[in-house]
């Protein structure tokens, strides 16, 4: 099969272009080429910016039997490909988010692919939760794209996905913990991260990927894809708490004392209004999607950290620490 890639190749779409050169498929890689990739002569590659005119002369004559879209953040990405490259990129698989249920207002949690439709939340004044809406419209406007043309016979499959946990997570979420563990000191949860964290883990997004191209069954369809469990914030850390072998130093602290310290940042599972929580189901029963459990891929990523240790700790652990500790300091029952 002849797969071309678009964007991603930091995290979910690196992990999707190994499986395929594994399996003997010919991989095309589409970016900027601004990060390189240990692929050496296995894959061809494109480097081009795909929001400017050069996208579609680059793609001039080629054809593939599947395309998987990392990168399309906006409407207008989508249209390209389907007004411009047409049945030329085959089956066209779009990597959305559950996010496109958290713009809906009163989506039942776990949402289903059918609790996609419904009326929408009004654009918010807040910048931080601008962006977050911002995020989520314009990815049910790629999904709606993609459902008008596939009336039209373009081969689209939608997979909507929550958070991403993984050992190349380049945005270092679980990471973040680690590096709080290993020293010792508070791990902060706004308040008392009762947040539900049904992830999902990288590698198997990729497997997924990998089994659903060409699938027929699949086209005009979107899929759930996430883990099975769905434990709490404060929950999963205790798990990984476990596996480290650290002190217990979890410190509940409600959101309006963190005043000016980031707590997003500090705790990146902590999104409250902006954290999916997905139902699989539909994959499960239609594609045979299988999540290996939650302590498994937990485990494989805190031995990853142990094997290799980053050189440096990620900006928000070497930014905010201090103040963290000066504010555990405050919460009634830290240290008693």
């Amino acid at each position: 099969m002849k797969v071309l890639i678009i964007g991603g190749t930091r995290f979910v779409g690196y992990l999707l272009a190994w499986r395929l050169l594994v399996r003997g498929d010919e991989v095309t890689l589409l970016n900027r080429g601004n990060l390189p990739d240990p692929f050496g002569d296995r894959v061809q590659r494109l480097r081009v910016d795909r929001t400017t005119p050069d996208f579609v002369r680059a793609l001039d004559g080629q054809r593939f039997d599947a395309t998987v879209d990392f990168a399309a953040y906006d409407p207008r990405d989508v249209r390209t490909v389907i007004d411009s490259l047409g049945d030329r990129v085959g089956h066209y698989v779009f990597i959305s988010t559950g996010q496109v249920y958290l713009v809906r207002q009163e989506v039942p949690r776990p949402a289903k692919e059918t609790d996609f439709d419904g009326p929408l939340m009004p654009e918010p004044n807040d910048p931080a939760e601008h962006h977050e809406w911002e995020y989520g419209m314009k990815k049910r406007g790629c999904e709606e794209a993609l459902v008008a043309a596939s009336q039209s016979g373009f081969k689209a499959t939608r997979i909507r996905i929550p958070m991403v946990n993984g050992e190349r997570d380049y945005l270092r979420r679980i990471e973040s913990y680690l590096w709080r563990m290993v020293d010792g000191g508070p791990i902060l949860l706004p308040d008392g991260g009762r947040e539900i964290a049904r992830h999902v883990y990288g590698v198997d997004v990729a497997i997924a990927l990998a089994t659903l191209l060409g699938d027929e069954r699949t086209y005009g369809k979107a899929y759930n894809l996430c883990q099975d469990e769905a434990p709490t914030v404060f929950d999963l850390l205790g798990m990984l708490i476990d596996l480290v072998g650290s002190p217990d130093n979890r410190v509940p602290v409600p959101r309006e004392l963190f005043g000016e310290l980031p707590d997003r940042q500090i705790s990146p599972f902590s999104q409250a209004r902006w954290m999916s929580l997905l139902d699989p189901g539909l994959a499960r029963h239609e594609l045979g999607f299988h999540h290996r459990p939650l302590g498994v891929y937990l485990n494989a990523i805190v031995a990853s950290f142990f094997a290799h240790p980053p050189a440096s700790p990620p900006e928000n652990y070497v930014r905010y620490r201090a103040a963290e500790r000066e504010l555990a300091k405050k919460v009634p029952g830290y240290g008693d």
